[in-house]
């Protein structure tokens, strides 16, 4: 009988730590949950915020092309104001060399014509 008692001492002993071992099994699958939920949280607001930066980025690449088409017709307009600066720099030295032309044939026939 002694032999049995010592089984069953055994056995419960036996059962006592498989109920242990599943205590902490039971344990570590909570804490992984609990970890899996966070993690998922944590992926949710990741994967927001990425949709608000990739709103951002698209907005900003909006306004990059936007002011890329400014500044093709502003150097336009420079190019223009260029050709205009250049024509009126050549008309004026033009009605310079005019009149200089105008004075010194006044001069000449002023002074050095003989009649």
């Amino acid at each position: 009988m002694n032999y049995g008692i010592d089984w069953e001492a055994e056995q419960r002993q036996t059962l006592l730590g498989t109920r242990a071992t599943l205590d902490r099994a039971a344990q570590s699958v909570a804490r992984s949950q609990t970890v899996a939920a966070e993690t998922e949280q944590i992926g949710q607001e990741v994967i927001a915020e990425l949709g608000v930066q990739r709103e951002t980025l698209i907005r900003t690449r909006r306004r990059l092309s936007e002011t890329d088409q400014e500044l093709a017709t502003s150097r336009k307009i420079m190019r223009l104001i260029g050709r205009r600066v250049l024509t009126n720099k050549i008309v004026l030295i033009l009605i310079i060399i005019l009149e200089a032309a105008i004075l010194g044939l006044t001069i000449y026939l002023k002074f050095f014509s003989k009649k």
